[in-house]
C-alpha cells in the first residue's frame, strides 16, 4: 500500500518566544516492510540553524533554532512510504516465552545484546508484581511467545477502555492501570510494562494509522492520527509488533516513525524556549491511501 502523509504541528503561544530549540522526529523510518519514498520538512518561522541527525535508536531526528521573536510555530511534514504486508507468523510455533526470557539473564549472549536493552524499565516504563501477575494470565507454563504476547494483546484491548479525556502524556502508567482508560500511548506502555516483568524484550513504536470512514461518508482530510503499539522481540523471528489498542498485528496500514524504550525517547516535537507563557497546540495528520 503507498501513501502520502501530511503532519501539521501547530504551536500558539499567548507571549512572544523570543528565542526556541526543539527536536523533531517525524521521519518515517526504514524497516523490512516499509519504504521511504520521500519526505520533507517546512518550519515557520524559518530556523536559524537546522541540521539532520540519527538518534541511538536508528530514528531520523531534525534538530533546530528559531532565533527570531515569534507567537507561533508550525512544522509541516509531507512523507510518502510504501508498506507491505507484514510476514505471517504462527504464534504457537514460537519457542516458549520461559525459553526466551532465559536469553536474556545473565552472561547474555552477543547475539541478543541489542534486544536485551528493551528487557529494563525506562523512565516511563516501570514494571509492578500486579503487571506480572496480569500478564502470567497469558503466558502460562510452556505458553509459546507470540501466542502469549497475542492473547495479553487481546486482553488489554478488552479490559481498558479507549478515554482521550482520562489522560495526558503526563498521566503516570500507574494511574492508567488504577483507572483501566488511557489512549494508544498509554496501552503501548502497559503492554511494555507486562513483557518486562517477565523479562521478555519489547519496545515502544511510534508511527501512524490509516482510519477508515463509515461506509458511505467521504475520507476527512487530518481525521487520521499518530498512533503507538509495542514490538516484542521473538528469536528466529525478530521484531513482532501488536497494537492492543485495536487488537490487531499492525501490517500495511501501519506506518512506523519511530522506536526506542518509551514515549520519552519518540516524542514527534519537543524543545525548550524562552518566553511564551502558557500555549495550545494543534495537530493534524493526513493518511492518504493512493492504491
Amino acid at each position: 500500500m503507498n501513501y502520502n502523509i501530511t503532519h501539521r504541528t501547530l504551536y500558539e503561544y499567548a507571549a512572544p518566544v523570543s528565542v526556541s530549540h526543539h527536536v523533531a522526529r517525524l521521519e518515517p523510518r526504514v524497516t523490512a516492510i516499509q519504504a521511504r519514498e520521500s519526505f520533507t520538512m517546512r518550519i515557520f518561522p524559518e530556523p536559524s540553524l537546522r541540521r539532520m541527525r540519527t538518534d541511538y535508536f536508528g530514528n531520523q531526528l531534525c534538530v533546530f533554532s528559531v532565533q527570531e521573536i515569534h507567537s507561533k510555530l508550525e512544522i509541516i511534514t509531507s512523507s510518502r512510504v510504501t508498506v507491505s504486508a507484514a510476514k505471517s507468523t504462527q504464534p504457537e510455533s514460537a519457542a516458549t516465552w520461559e525459553s526466551v526470557a532465559a536469553m536474556f539473564r545473565d552472561p547474555v549472549s552477543p547475539e541478543v545484546v541489542e534486544p536485551y536493552q528493551f528487557v529494563f524499565d525506562s523512565p516511563l516504563v516501570r514494571a509492578s508484581q500486579e503487571m506480572f501477575e496480569y500478564t502470567r494470565e497469558s503466558f502460562g507454563d510452556g505458553t509459546p511467545l507470540l501466542a502469549g504476547a497475542r492473547d495479553l494483546t487481546w486482553r488489554i484491548h478488552e479490559d481498558f477502555k479507549f478515554d482521550t479525556r482520562a489522560t495526558t502524556v503526563a498521566t503516570p502508567l500507574e494511574e492508567v492501570w488504577e483507572k483501566r482508560r488511557g489512549v494508544c500511548q498509554d496501552f503501548a506502555h502497559l503492554g511494555l510494562a507486562c513483557l518486562r516483568s517477565l523479562g521478555l524484550p519489547s519496545r515502544y513504536v511510534s508511527g501512524y494509522l490509516r482510519t477508515r470512514p463509515p461506509e458511505g461518508k467521504p475520507r476527512l482530510v487530518g481525521a487520521d492520527a499518530s498512533h503507538a503499539w509495542f514490538s516484542i522481540y521473538s528469536p528466529g523471528t525478530g521484531w513482532v509488533d501488536f497494537d492492543p489498542t485495536n487488537n490487531v498485528q499492525p501490517g500495511g496500514e501501519h506506518i512506523t516513525v519511530a522506536y526506542g524504550r518509551d514515549y520519552g525517547d519518540v516524542s514527534p516535537v519537543a524543545g525548550i524556549l524562552t518566553g511564551g507563557g502558557r500555549h495550545d497546540v494543534k495537530v493534524s495528520v493526513d493518511v492518504e491511501p493512493l492504491d
